[in-house]
């Protein structure tokens, strides 16, 4: 991607981009790119769930799966991700449908009850902080603002969220309570953590001493290069360190079978597994059972899923191409706008000059593009620079996906050379 300005007069591009807008306004289109949904296309790949598991109800153990029961969940089903996860089986919990919710009961139960290493319990300390390395997954955010925990942002760097910067608040701040990391093809950066952002956040002292990393591994499979990216042993790391209640694993398979209908896993130390199991004991009697018994015929082994997401790949990674073709013929080489090429994930981040993106997001609204809102990337919508647009490109068939990408580069433009007319007046 090129970045140079272009030669042309301000004036001819700013009328170009005006007339381009007015095209693009005027075609009437209607399309989505809010949020990663898996397509269609992706869904189908998993059909044959629907017909699983064909009147076998037994599962290896012998457990009935249609009866009560189970609250950690098939042994199998653990086996089958423990090694994508990096979870000893003993130590992993496979749930319902949706990581997020155990986040969710993760947090409300650290509010309720005294997690192992605690004084006391969250609620009744006078302030609970996260820190938030931004950009960053909304819903994460949504989670703290609903519980009343404040957020610290913290930038992002090539390698993961800027250690210095961790390093320093969890050390002189005894409210700093946990982290939010997305550790591989982040969302919404698509950006791995190296190995040693991944050791200084296992082995850093922290004023807390029931200081949680949550670890939502949600794209520990998803590749869309060759390369298969892998990171370092968070659980290892935080046990040689000494401190092997220091993360909580989350991931799930609601990207890789059906959205709706996946299987949703926790890791952790022996402890915080046992510490959420007795809590968790007081809101359910057991997971759906046979959906992860559907799952274990479906998958099979490692190699199973690894063939499945190359699959899912395979739908994938013209779509991430389109979004890379369009936005360097189109906005390459005008100094408006950077972009991310990520190798695994669901989105590219989209960065427009300061300033910019709300009125870009609201430009390709009113065109017919709906978009993530701009900061919604960032903790209270707040991007104080106005700068990142979060594109996510699973979800359009590929024609809608270049009609919207190309209406959104339109956009880049018109607001990118208003915004240089205006300076220069």
């Amino acid at each position: 991607m090129t970045t140079e300005l272009s030669a042309a007069p301000l004036s001819e591009l700013l009328d170009q981009a005006r007339r381009d807008y007015k095209d693009l306004a005027g075609r009437g289109l209607a399309l989505d790119l809010t949020r990663g949904k898996p397509a269609p296309e992706q869904l189908d790949l998993s059909e044959d769930l629907l017909s699983l598991p064909g009147g076998r109800h037994t599962a290896a153990d012998g457990t009935d799966v249609r009866n009560y029961g189970g609250l950690q969940g098939l042994p199998e089903m653990r086996a089958l991700f423990s090694d994508v996860l990096q979870v000893p089986v003993p130590q992993l919990l496979a749930a319902g449908n949706s990581s997020l919710e155990l986040m969710h009961d993760s947090l409300v139960h650290a509010l309720l009850s005294v997690l192992p290493g605690a004084e006391s319990r969250w609620v009744d300390q006078e302030r609970i902080a996260f820190l938030c390395p931004v950009p960053g997954y909304d819903r994460h955010f949504a989670l703290c603002e609903r519980f009343g925990i404040d957020m610290i942002q913290v930038p992002m760097t090539a390698d993961g969220p800027d250690m210095d910067t961790v390093e320093r608040l969890v050390a002189e701040d005894p409210a700093v309570k946990g982290i939010w990391c997305v550790p591989k093809y982040s969302n919404p950066d698509g950006v791995v953590y190296s190995d040693e952002t991944v050791r200084r956040l296992a082995a850093m002292p922290t004023a807390a001493p029931d200081f949680r990393i949550f670890w939502d591994n949600a794209y520990a499979a998803h590749h869309l290069t060759d390369e298969q990216v892998e990171i370092a042993d968070l659980l290892t790391a935080c046990e040689a360190s000494g401190h092997a209640d220091r993360a909580f694993v989350f991931g799930s398979t609601s990207k890789i079978t059906a959205a709706g209908a996946g299987v949703a896993f926790f890791g952790s130390s022996p402890a915080n597994v046992s510490w959420l199991l007795a809590n968790n004991s007081k809101r359910s009697i057991g997971p759906d059972k046979i959906n992860q018994l559907r799952h274990v015929l479906f998958l099979r082994d490692a190699d199973g899923v690894r063939a499945h997401m190359e699959r899912q790949r395979a739908v994938l990674e013209p779509k991430f191409a389109v979004v890379a073709r369009i936005l360097d013929a189109e906005l390459g080489g005008t100094g408006l706008a950077g972009w991310t090429s990520p190798k695994g994930g669901y989105f590219v981040t989209l960065t427009v000059p300061d300033g910019c993106a709300k009125e870009v997001v609201r430009r390709a609204a009113e065109a017919g593009i709906v978009l993530t809102p701009a900061g919604a990337t960032h903790p209270y919508g707040d991007d104080a620079r106005d700068a990142v647009i979060r594109v996510a490109p699973s979800y359009p068939g590929l024609a809608e996906l270049e009609a919207a990408i190309h209406g959104l580069a339109v956009c880049v433009r018109l607001v990118g050379y208003e915004q240089r007319a205006a300076a220069q007046n």
